[in-house]
């Protein structure tokens, strides 16, 4: 069949968006979710992303992983959809909307940013020297130096597949402070996409969660990652207790067309 859809990114971070307000797309198929993800042969994304309606709600948001399972909350994704369902015609203050942690808050501002509203976090796990957190996905944290030269693939790969995590799978963030500079750098391997990407917004959050500029109260924590440029904001009430967590960054429309899936 033919199917119609729109492609979107969020700091490199791209997904395939198919409209299923009239239900078109409910019985789609893992094999179909992967030729479209497929960068050589398909559309090519991190990801795809169904826009369903809900009671209650502007809109619920389904999102699969490239590999064609249902995935966890995707912070990049929501930012996008959030982009396309405002060039759908709904312009509004806020957005509110149903995912697969529970509900979210979102705004556009005048020049295009889309902040997207976290669910509170109220622990991070001390592991062996280094963190995990979970902000809607799982993600382990790593503080490294010389991040640029750092063979992600390799590395992430390897804690990924380990014993402790190859069941459920976890997403690797290796984080690096800028020196002298509120900046950190940020880059991960996701698991369902299972290579780096240019970006992941639950990843980018974790991080700067972990990377907190003060002790209680209000941070602001700037993100570089390899497609471009994010800001978490947040609320640190006590160790491991975080709340009104805010991703931060833009989100544009790439193009749109059909495969024949």
């Amino acid at each position: 069949m033919k199917t119609n859809f729109f492609k979107y990114q969020a700091t490199g971070n791209d997904f395939v968006i198919l409209d299923n307000r009239k239900d078109e797309y409910d019985n789609i198929q893992e094999e179909q979710i992967r030729k479209i993800c497929e960068k050589k042969f398909g559309v090519g994304a991190d990801g795809l992303i169904l826009l369903n309606t809900k009671v209650g709600f502007d809109f619920e948001m389904k999102y699969y992983n490239a590999d064609g399972k249902r995935g966890s909350l995707c912070g990049n994704g929501s930012r996008c959809l959030i982009k396309f369902y405002h060039h759908l015609g709904f312009h509004q203050e806020s957005y509110k909307f149903l995912t697969s942690d529970g509900e979210h808050e979102a705004t556009i501002s005048d020049d295009g940013i889309v902040s997207l509203k976290m669910k509170d976090v109220v622990a991070l796990a001390s592991h062996h020297g280094d963190f995990i957190v979970n902000t809607g996905s799982p993600h382990y944290i790593k503080l490294v130096t010389k991040l640029e030269s750092l063979n992600v693939y390799e590395k992430g790969r390897a804690i990924r597949y380990s014993k402790e995590f190859e069941h459920h799978g976890i997403n690797v963030n290796f984080v690096e402070q800028l020196e002298e500079s509120e900046l950190i750098s940020v880059r991960t391997y996701e698991r369902g996409v299972e290579n780096e990407t240019l970006s992941c917004g639950t990843g980018v959050t974790a991080a700067a969660l972990v990377c907190y500029h003060n002790e209680a109260g209000f941070n602001e924590v700037k993100v570089k990652t390899l497609g471009g440029l994010l800001t978490v904001e947040y609320e640190r009430i006590d160790d491991g207790f975080y709340k009104n967590i805010w991703l931060c960054g833009p989100a544009e429309k790439v193009f749109e067309g059909s495969i024949s899936v």
